[in-house]
């Protein structure tokens, strides 16, 4: 079983599914610490594969969410900050760490019918996913966090992907909490939107975003709403569309990962909880689909035959996180017919490798640290603390589905960089047709 999120899929969408090929070669799918992976394939399996990206989550879970769901996150979660920088992200960390990383897990945290161990442990990290809300939103608590603008506008960024949370896990992040947890997990997003962006004009860009998915929790939620919010982000963003299903971060291009990191998952979703209200929002549901579906075919394109990413533009520590769009293509079910599920996996899984395993990435005690490949804290910009990396996490939208699900249970398959560079004749790329 799966999230009404996943199941709600047109029949055209559907049918260009159903005509994926599956012609391509048959490999296995990395396994192993940063192999060299065009000269020796791994024999890895699909079951390995789900079996590596849960471990890869509870590795990222279990120290932020046990920890604070024993009160004690901001005692014992580490502050780095990148050697250059001497901006104090203390008080912005904590929740850095606790929204991001449940935005990334929360559609595993949603998804029904698993067993055995994966169950298992579904259910220890909800339970502490729950907790640590409750840790989080208490304002007695000792880890409450910062919700208010007096520090600097930061918390609306990370209480927008907390309330993107709970809209990718309605059950397991909202309607399974205590009632006073909910009153208090609404009263902290009503607290951020006091943040006033709009008339900031370092904030014309996927800044925007933030304040509307809260807006759409809220929705989500049955509290008042505003959707003047909603509207402005919605508009500016279809004025910035740039073409081949790439938007502008403000009216101004950038070579980043952001139409993954932020723009386009949080367009898709927050059209998804809100497209009914307007007809203006409805009739863009279908626009803003088919320019994620062209973005996730280059975003699979730029996966190397090695299993890397081109290390372009800011916000590199994110990691895996840049993957974020390709993965909730395939959780939605909609990669376009050029990208067999299977073949996904396997190149996001590759990459996963090469970030996750690289030596230095998490330090003694577990938590992670700067870096792309490994410990490398000079990457980080002048707003990047420890729990800011924790947007990996994003990464990992396809453990939503289940394990029958063609993304993980088809075998494995190279992906594209991977079949063209070891002499496979493939059709061109095109851009999309002008809209």
């Amino acid at each position: 079983m799966v999230t009404d999120h996943v199941r709600r899929i047109t029949r055209r969408q559907a049918l260009k599914l159903a005509s994926a090929g599956s012609a391509a070669l048959t490999i296995a799918c990395t396994t192993g610490l940063h192999q060299a992976i065009a000269k020796n394939p791994s024999a890895g399996t699909a079951d390995d594969d789900r079996t590596y990206w849960v471990s890869i989550l509870r590795r990222l879970a279990e120290p932020v969410l046990g920890n604070l769901a024993l009160r004690r996150l901001k005692a014992t979660m580490p502050v780095e900050i990148p050697p250059h920088s001497q901006v104090n992200r203390r008080p912005f960390t904590h929740l850095e760490a606790l929204g991001r990383l449940l935005c990334g897990i929360a559609p595993w945290l949603e998804v029904q019918g698993l067993t055995g161990q994966e169950k298992a442990q579904q259910d220890h990290i909800a339970d502490l996913a729950r907790r640590a809300i409750d840790a989080a939103t208490d304002p007695h608590s000792p880890d409450y966090m910062n919700f208010s603008g007096r520090q600097g506008d930061q918390p609306i960024v990370d209480a927008a992907f907390l309330a993107h949370a709970t809209l990718r896990a309605p059950r397991a992040l909202w309607r399974e909490l205590p009632i006073h947890v909910q009153q208090n997990l609404i009263a902290a997003l009503q607290k951020t939107l006091q943040i006033n962006i709009h008339k900031r004009k370092s904030r014309q860009n996927n800044w925007l975003l933030f304040p509307a998915m809260i807006e759409a929790a809220l929705y989500q939620f049955g509290v008042n709403w505003d959707p003047q919010r909603v509207a402005l982000a919605l508009e500016r963003f279809q004025q910035w569309y740039l073409g081949d299903g790439a938007y502008g971060d403000g009216p101004k291009f950038r070579w980043d990962y952001y139409n993954s990191l932020v723009i386009q998952p949080m367009l898709i979703d927050i059209l998804h909880v809100l497209g009914n209200e307007r007809e203006a929002w409805r009739a863009m549901q279908e626009t803003v689909l088919a320019r994620a579906q062209r973005h996730a075919v280059v975003l699979e394109r730029m996966i190397s035959p090695e299993g890397t990413l081109p290390p372009i533009g800011r916000s590199l520590t994110y990691r895996f996180g840049a993957l974020q769009l390709l993965g909730q293509m395939a959780l939605l079910r909609m990669l376009p017919a050029s990208l067999h599920p299977a073949q996904v996996r396997c190149a996001m899984t590759a990459v996963l490798h090469r970030m996750m395993d690289a030596p230095g990435t998490f330090d003694p005690q577990g938590w992670l640290r700067i870096g792309l490949a490994g410990h490398q804290p000079s990457l980080g910009e002048r707003y990047i603390s420890t729990g800011s990396l924790y947007l990996c996490a994003a990464g990992l939208l396809p453990l939503g589905l289940p394990p029958d699900d063609p993304f993980w249970a088809g075998p494995s398959m190279d992906w594209t960089a991977r079949r063209i560079w070891a002499g496979q004749d493939m059709p061109p790329d095109s851009a999309m047709r002008l809209e």
